[in-house]
């Protein structure tokens, strides 16, 4: 699931304010301490979105 970008950031703003560890803070909103982690190194969730496929599907057909 991916959460908000207001929601990351008021979980690392409570987690700095309250001076909270990674898991103390995940325990508190229930979510997960990897999702806390990625957040901490980069907030910014990266692009979804399919690969690029090795061949050209028109050149294939």
């Amino acid at each position: 699931m991916a959460y908000s970008l207001d929601f990351r950031r008021k979980v690392l703003s409570v987690r700095k304010k309250e001076g909270l560890t990674i898991a103390e803070v995940a325990a508190r909103f229930d979510i997960g301490v990897a999702s806390v982690t990625r957040w901490v190194k980069n907030i910014h969730r990266k692009p979804q979105g399919f690969r690029q496929r090795k061949i050209d599907l028109e050149v294939l057909r």
